[in-house]
């Protein structure tokens, strides 16, 4: 890896904060362009991975699917799942192949845009500008924990889903798992494994099967082009960026999760949380009545993907075996709404209940009513000011080893013609952001719920430019 590049002082035609997969994509790019820039990263290349993932994990995608840019998976088990250190490496090996100019733990406290139109950005390290910013911290930020968690007694342990690492880090006693996305299920099921006593809060999150038909979904998937369809091509864009992943697993060599056959081996699965009650008696919490709807939605969406898969096998004549289909192992009968912490033995609480964004320190406003990223492919309507890694950026891989390779190169291009003028010269720039001023002004509600009214068909620029030369 090459010297740590200068921070305090320094100017960068581009500054990329966040050396993880999308910011070491970036890099990438920016180099076989040749473009000068600097990467920030607040801890050090791999940090989630290692410090953010429990001891068991490993990913629910296949290897093939790890396609970062140049570096494409090559190692001897394509079909299989990497572990957690298994991807620290990966990451740590393309970081010595890609040799981006990286100041490790830098953290960026504050990003603004200046008068002259320079980005400045305040950082642990001191202060430097850029003409260009890449924002590559992902979406994952903070531990998203309800405020009913405070109820609950302090002799419960309590830890997000990013601090727990194994069955054996915990007090002895039985454990809550609140939530069923990715993360909630598989550390059930590592403590199911264990042979802890588990209690289940199931959501909504719907699953998959891992093998169909002789091959990885996920195969099958890519297979039939669901990868590559970008956002533009959903009538629902925003509900399905929104949409929680399905859960499955990698673990073992990969294989469903069945949160009903965890509940036939002694599971206890209930519904939401969505209450928590204290009294003399103790502490009891409630649950809604939407186990049986939560545990059928989700097997109607993984028998969906089937029918799919069917028909593009049907369509293509594709020669592969035949399955049968799911059959429900366990059903709800009279499923409790209500949980006494202290009769159950409930010792540990996971909230694997998802992150928060915190994008608090970025003082540009290039955010919607909801507080999200207004952007179109990564690009913000503020010139020159980037993000990327975020999830269905532009298709379903935006956020993964699987396609945020192909954002980073759409967005190095971005960067590439803005270099080259081919926005307009410096004049014209100031001209576009003048217009664009203007608009915030005039347009205040159009620019919080994130309204491009012809912001990314060029017009604009070619305004400017035609303002600058006349």
């Amino acid at each position: 890896m090459s010297a740590p590049p200068r921070v305090a002082g320094a100017h960068h035609p581009v500054a990329v904060v966040g050396g993880g997969q999308a910011g070491l994509s970036i890099s990438y790019h920016l180099r076989e362009r040749g473009i000068g820039h600097i990467v920030l990263e607040a801890e050090r290349v791999g940090y989630e991975w290692r410090e953010r993932r429990w001891d068991s994990f490993c990913l629910v995608t296949p290897n093939w699917q790890c396609r970062l840019p140049g570096f494409p998976y090559q190692g001897p088990d394509p079909d299989g799942f990497m572990t957690r250190e298994q991807v620290v490496r990966y990451l740590e090996d393309y970081a010595a192949f890609v040799r981006p100019p990286l100041a490790e733990g830098v953290r960026v406290t504050r990003l603004r845009r200046a008068a002259s139109g320079a980005f400045e950005l305040a950082t642990t390290a001191g202060a430097l500008t850029a003409d260009q910013v890449v924002v590559a911290t992902g979406p994952y930020h903070g531990p998203a924990i309800p405020r009913l968690a405070e109820r609950l007694p302090p002799a419960v342990t309590q830890l997000h889903s990013s601090r727990y690492r194994n069955p054996d880090a915990l007090p002895d006693g039985a454990v809550l798992v609140v939530g069923t996305g990715q993360s909630g299920c598989q550390i059930a099921e590592d403590l199911h494994l264990a042979g802890r006593r588990v209690h289940l809060a199931v959501g909504g999150a719907p699953r998959v099967a891992r093998f169909y038909r002789g091959r990885d979904c996920v195969a099958w998937l890519d297979e039939m082009g669901y990868y590559a369809r970008n956002i533009d091509e959903f009538d629902d864009a925003e509900a399905v960026r929104a949409r929680a992943n399905h859960y499955v697993t990698g673990r073992d060599g990969g294989r469903d999760i069945d949160l009903r056959a965890f509940a036939r081996d002694g599971m206890r699965l209930y519904g939401r949380l969505t209450g928590v009650v204290t009294g003399p008696g103790g502490t009891r919490l409630e649950f809604a009545g939407d186990l049986k709807e939560n545990l059928d939605r989700a097997d109607a969406v993984a028998e969906s993907i089937k029918d799919a898969i069917d028909a593009h096998i049907a369509a293509h004549g594709i020669d592969a075996p035949h399955e049968a289909r799911y059959v429900p192992v366990w059903e709800p009968d009279d499923p409790p709404r209500e949980l006494d912490l202290a009769a159950a033995g409930i010792t540990s609480v996971i909230w694997a209940t998802g992150f928060t964004r915190d994008h608090r320190w970025i003082e540009v406003p290039v955010f919607d009513g909801r507080g999200r990223v207004a952007h179109r492919r990564g690009v913000t309507n503020c010139p020159g000011l980037y993000f990327l890694g975020l999830p269905w950026q532009y298709t379903w891989g935006s956020g993964r080893f699987e396609a945020v390779g192909r954002d980073a190169a759409f967005l190095a291009d971005r960067i590439a013609e803005r270099l080259a003028g081919h926005a307009g010269d410096r004049t014209a720039d100031r001209t576009a952001d003048r217009i664009a001023a203007g608009r915030r002004r005039a347009d205040v509600c159009g620019v919080l719920t994130g309204a491009f009214p012809d912001a990314f068909d060029g017009a604009p620029a070619r305004r400017a430019a035609a303002m600058a030369a006349g």
